[in-house]
């Protein structure tokens, strides 16, 4: 079975990668072609340009100095009233006419040398002759919309891969809404199905005290029993509202520490600080809180591998109350720390790697807390911590 679930999450991983190169390559591929195609107009324009002053220029040349009174040259000069230039005298010493150029640079000299080497960086400046010998430069730039059309490609590539980083995060949100509505439905029809054998034990349980059985035997068997119970009750929970109470933190934490106890292996040492210290409150939900203890309990346990010390401790400031759950088995590489935590990692050659995922969720979801590794090193161990805002009563 699982082998079969495994099949089924390859698959879905493999449909939600084909889907998100394609998103991709689409977007990538719609950029690339107005990219393109308004580089190509832009290029366009700036011939367009070059070919009308340049023929502006030589009307100039033909009919000699310019002259604003002939309305030839003024048709003319209002044809290129988009365009930037300076016209000078042969030796630069004398602007003889300009065009969307402000008064401050040409009355100013180093302005105008600054002015006149950007317009030839944006242009060859055009060396005139006029009939009469009369000889002058035109420098020129492009026009607003020339600028305009080379920043336009740019501005249409931020927004198609902002329009692409919406759509994956659209995307990977539904593909999560979706997987949660699995998981939290396999839950809820988890804790149905276990509350039919649930029943049946318990009957089974009150017919076993009625015959001759040791009475310590069926005590165990209850609290087994019980703990069922609680199991089916926080399947029952997942996706529903979540409710927080006061409750004593030491408490909580030290009854999964009390039904480990009873479980663990005999070279395995269990200590719990918490019932010799001062109670600390926090907003808690019992049932839940108890399975991410229960969840790093576990985890250490198996990283022990049936031998060392698991030293679960609490201990709060002013703000937090914090759970500390160390053992001194295998570690874990410092760059595994948050990966942990992810859906289906694990290190394990069994399991679905969804305990510290589930746990994660639990504090920092419903309890608004906090969980994470404070120290492991290969070979000597690991400490991971829960931090919840504490509670005054």
């Amino acid at each position: 079975m699982k082998g079969k679930w495994n099949l089924i999450n390859i698959d879905r991983t493999t449909l939600s990668f084909r889907k998100r190169v394609v998103l991709i390559s689409f977007g990538l591929a719609i950029g690339f072609v107005s990219l393109w195609f308004t580089s190509n107009m832009a290029r366009q324009l700036r011939e367009k340009e070059n070919y009308e002053v340049r023929l502006w220029a030589l009307t100039i040349e033909r009919l000699g100095q310019f002259n604003a009174n002939d309305p030839l040259s003024a048709y003319i000069m209002d044809s290129r009233n988009n365009i930037p230039f300076i016209r000078t005298s042969a030796d630069f010493s004398e602007v003889l006419g300009s065009n969307l150029i402000p008064d401050r640079i040409l009355y100013h000299p180093d302005l105008l040398s600054r002015k006149l080497e950007q317009l030839a960086r944006e242009n060859p400046p055009l060396e005139i002759t006029a009939w009469n010998g009369s000889r002058f430069y035109i420098f020129y730039g492009n026009s607003r919309l020339q600028k305009g059309l080379m920043v336009f490609p740019f501005v249409q590539l931020a927004v198609i891969v902002i329009f692409i980083g919406f759509g994956f995060l659209t995307f990977r949100s539904s593909q999560e809404d979706e997987q949660n509505k699995v998981w939290i439905g396999l839950a809820k029809e988890t804790a149905h199905q276990l509350g039919t054998p649930i029943s049946s034990l318990l009957g089974w349980i009150e017919y076993l005290k009625s015959q001759q059985v040791d009475p310590a035997v069926v005590e165990e068997m209850n609290k087994d029993l019980t703990r069922l119970m609680k199991v089916a009750d926080r399947f029952s929970k997942i996706g529903s509202e979540t409710l927080l109470s006061p409750a004593n933190v030491n408490e909580v934490v030290g009854n999964s520490v009390m039904y480990f106890r009873t479980r663990i292996p005999r070279n395995v040492t269990l200590s719990y600080n918490g019932l010799a210290i001062a109670p600390v409150q926090a907003m808690i939900n019992g049932a839940l809180f108890e399975w991410v203890v229960e969840n790093l309990l576990k985890n250490s346990l198996d990283a022990l591998q049936g031998q060392g010390e698991i030293d679960v401790r609490i201990s709060d400031d002013l703000e937090w109350v914090y759970i500390d759950v160390k053992d001194t088995g295998k570690g874990i590489p410092k760059s595994n720390f948050k990966r942990i935590f992810e859906p289906g990692f694990t290190t394990k050659t069994r399991g679905w790697g969804l305990g510290l995922s589930l746990s994660r969720r639990i504090v920092e979801e419903y309890h608004k807390g906090r969980i994470y590794v404070v120290d492991s090193e290969p070979g000597r161990g690991t400490t991971i911590r829960i931090a919840l805002r504490r509670l005054y009563v």
